[in-house]
């Protein structure tokens, strides 16, 4: 007993101490080793608003096994409010956490924390030109980030308000590269994606789509599809059908693939790693063939029947094997859940995350 409570002492004091210290300092800080898989995926824990309990979840496909909140593991560092989504380049992990206003650079394989890039808004995504320039885009700021992932610097903003006075647009989400184009999607009170010329870094074109792109994918004919939800009906900047919009390589025009029924709200537009099948959340897990002519298979359906997510809150596929992996937030307050199934949508297993399970990113 007297062990036990001479740990516990040594427990608090320690996190005491690591509540009073400057992120510096917290680096140092060492942990004891762990036998780490060499590749592995990361569940990328958003955690609640304003909370501060964002987390990072990584999992052994081969092993299944699961090894929780990693980050904090390797660093004595909270990942902090809202991990958004994560990139991996080379050998470095860049996690990008929105109400932070920051993105954490640690190495992939260890999880040691390796820098980190501030002075940022709300961010969201990340997207690399080169070793030495990223972009990085965000809900509030009215601009892109031009950084530095070496340094960590901010080297520039590319301005993509329009002024407009009822809606603050453009808030800027995903992106993809064309050539030197950088496409990216509006999804907040918005319908356009911004075409943006990486080697001016200036926004030269736009296509308009169905109100709100929530996400977008480029198939192997390196065509844009964008996934639109069209809006809530209490929103101010009204609603309409949701779609599935289909952009040709190096056009600025998109064409309406599929139109859904009158209150539905699908998200989440993934592609396998072949580029010819999109995956997307529906209430349900669908599946669309680009080329296909017949809509959308039912793939995998939701457990939770009536609900506007339907408990189906993250998506991604495996871009080898093509398993498909879902994330469940469950009621935002306890552990999430993710469902790991076959191409087929056969299950292969389930396994416990942090708090909102959001998105998802590969390791190999």
């Amino acid at each position: 007993m007297l062990i036990r409570k001479l740990i516990y002492t040594g427990l608090l004091l320690l996190l005491s101490i690591a509540g009073c210290m400057k992120d510096d300092e917290l680096w140092e800080f060492e942990r004891p080793p762990h036998e780490l898989p060499y590749s592995g995926i990361f569940v990328i824990n958003e955690g609640n608003f304003m909370y501060g309990n964002a987390s990072l979840t990584y999992y052994d496909p081969e092993t299944r096994q699961v090894f929780d909140d990693v980050f904090f593991q390797a660093n004595a560092l909270p990942l902090g409010d809202v991990a958004h989504s994560m990139s991996i380049r080379d050998s470095l992990a860049y996690v990008v956490v929105n109400n932070s206003g920051r993105i954490y650079i640690f190495d992939k394989s260890t999880f040691k924390l390796k820098g980190k890039i501030t002075g940022l808004t709300s961010p969201r995504y990340i997207h690399f030109l080169s070793d030495t320039k990223a972009y990085v885009t965000d809900l509030y700021a009215r601009s892109i980030a031009v950084v530095n992932p070496q340094t960590g610097e901010l080297t520039g903003v590319i301005p993509v308000s329009n002024n407009n006075r009822d809606f603050a647009q453009h808030a800027t989400e995903q992106m993809l590269q064309y050539g030197r184009f950088v496409y990216t999607n509006c999804w907040s009170y918005d319908k356009l994606v911004l075409v943006i010329d990486s080697e001016l870094d200036q926004v030269v074109d736009s296509v308009e789509v169905k109100k709100q792109p929530n996400s977008m994918v480029m198939d192997r004919n390196h065509a844009l599809w964008v996934l639109c939800d069209g809006g809530a009906e209490a929103s101010p900047y009204g609603s309409e059908s949701a779609g599935l919009m289909r952009i040709g390589a190096g056009s600025t025009r998109a064409e309406l693939i599929l139109e859904f029924p009158p209150g539905e709200m699908p998200r989440d537009l993934k592609i396998n790693g072949t580029g010819d099948t999109l995956y997307y959340i529906n209430g349900d897990v669908y599946r669309h063939a680009i080329l296909g002519s017949e809509g959308s298979e039912l793939l995998v359906e939701s457990p939770y029947e009536g609900s506007v997510l339907s408990g189906f809150y993250g998506l991604e596929v495996d871009p080898i094997s093509s398993e498909i992996y879902v994330a469940d937030a469950i009621d935002f307050v306890q552990r999430g859940m993710v469902y790991r199934f076959s191409p087929e949508g056969v299950g292969i297993d389930t396994f416990r995350t942090g708090i909102a399970p959001g998105g998802f990113c590969f390791n190999f």
